[in-house]
């Protein structure tokens, strides 16, 4: 499993209901995404910055979503390049899900 990290400034003038907005309007497209196991999106009223933490089966999957048209919507939505990250991600610990998943070769495995 990859973690992507992704991170980006928000223009002057957006408030933080027109930043959540934004995010509800993505939600079902990322929910509708093969290979994307989970989206944590952030917020930081103080820096002006917004962003997620995407958890993927895989690095390409990651790299195929946030391909040079994605990073130019944001270019032209917000006004700034988005900064990304990646990480491998050996184990996930979801206490609301009440689950651990262990990355194998193949797929997650899920132990309770």
């Amino acid at each position: 499993m990859i973690t992507e990290y992704v991170l980006f400034d928000l223009p002057a003038n957006m408030s933080r209901e027109q930043v959540v907005e934004s995010m509800r309007a993505v939600a079902s497209k990322w929910r509708a995404t093969p290979d994307l196991i989970r989206k944590t999106f952030v917020y930081d009223a103080d820096a002006r910055q917004t962003g997620a933490f995407y958890l993927w089966s895989n690095k390409a999957a990651a790299l195929n979503a946030h391909n040079e048209d994605w990073r130019r919507a944001v270019l032209e939505t917000f006004g700034s390049v988005p900064v990304i990250r990646y990480f491998e991600t050996p184990l996930v610990v979801d206490n609301a899900l009440g689950e651990t998943i262990e990355e194998t070769v193949r797929a997650p495995n899920k132990v309770r």
